[in-house]
């Protein structure tokens, strides 16, 4: 008589459970410490990079700005709007007065007026 495929599969479990009990009972609490911290250089490789990469940036952005504005023959400078006068324009100087005629004196601009 042949075990049916549920007796095979109960004792493979229970050899199973054996087994990994034997295997945790071989666990101890010294066993389960803590892990070592990860050793490398990865972490400060990446900082000198991302700083080095930064200033490389920072540098190639002040060349190109000198380039562009601080050698010759790059565009001029719009020239500034001509500054207003500091003050309103006018004669400085007073005008003489022109005395005026009195109208009964007779001469040759009264003459005329007759």
């Amino acid at each position: 008589m042949k075990p049916s495929a549920e007796d095979r599969r109960l004792a493979t479990e229970d050899r199973l459970r054996a087994a990994l009990a034997a295997r945790a009972a071989l666990v101890t609490h010294r066993d389960l410490r803590r892990g070592a911290p990860p050793q490398g250089h990865s972490w400060g490789m990446r900082r000198v990079r991302r700083v080095a990469f930064a200033a490389l940036g920072t540098a190639a952005a002040v060349a190109a700005v000198w380039l562009l504005v601080l050698l010759p023959g790059s565009p001029p400078a719009p020239a500034p709007a001509p500054a207003p006068p500091a003050r309103a324009p006018g004669i400085s100087e007073p005008v003489p007065a022109i005395p005026a005629r009195p109208a009964d004196q007779s001469g040759p601009s009264g003459a005329d007026s007759r």
